[in-house]
């Protein structure tokens, strides 16, 4: 099988027993809205392309079959689901974890952090989908809780951020910048002032995340 164009996590990477990458738009089968590797269910693109899609990233990993490529109905949530086999029916939410060899965990995200976790130790993965709503809602923290809990130590945990929208990129109103400093009051550092107006900022690539 040809290597599908994809990034990986140099420390993530260099842990033997595991695979993963951030896929981007290219190497897949769809056409036109959606070139070329969308991997995502819920969209409109051609059902059989998606799965062919799909069926691609899967040995691109080392799954099985292309029921082991698991992914959510993702809704900007904290919510973490425990995978223990394959073919289920995407569940809302925006984190997985598992701790089955074979399976592989799959987000999707546009300008959205995807963030992938693993203890190698324990042999215990997670994948979380990290939109801001998310993210301020402790998506992150809940992926970490929920690997604790199939036996994985938060001093083994190792978490790869991939391609996101960039600050540069995207600008906010006060009130937002409130709504998390209200949060996190220590978030307050990763805001900085507007140097550039909407219609200047890039375009935001698209990506898809999997384990």
């Amino acid at each position: 099988m040809s290597d599908i164009p994809h990034v990986l996590a140099p420390h993530l990477a260099s842990m033997s027993g595991l695979a993963h990458g951030f896929f981007g738009r290219r190497g897949g089968v769809s056409k036109g809205l959606y070139d070329s590797l969308n991997v995502g269910i819920g969209s409109d693109d051609n059902k059989k392309d998606v799965m062919r899609n799909r069926v691609l990233v899967s040995g691109q990993l080392g799954a099985r079959t292309v029921d082991h490529l698991l992914s959510c109905y993702q809704i900007h949530s904290s919510i973490v689901h425990t995978v223990t086999e394959p073919g289920y029916d995407r569940p809302e939410g925006d984190a997985m974890v598992t701790k089955e060899p074979g399976l592989a965990l799959c987000i999707v995200t546009a300008d959205c952090v995807p963030v992938l976790f693993a203890d190698r130790k324990a042999g215990v993965i997670g994948a979380a989908h990290a939109g801001w709503k998310g993210a301020l809602g402790g998506v992150l923290e809940a992926t970490l809780d929920a690997m604790e809990k199939l036996g994985a130590h938060r001093k083994d945990i190792h978490a790869a951020i991939g391609p996101c929208i960039g600050q540069d990129s995207y600008e906010v109103g006060p009130e937002f910048r409130e709504q998390f400093i209200a949060e996190a009051p220590w978030s307050d550092k990763l805001f900085a002032p507007a140097t550039a107006t909407a219609s200047t900022l890039p375009s935001r690539p698209s990506s898809r995340t999997v384990w």
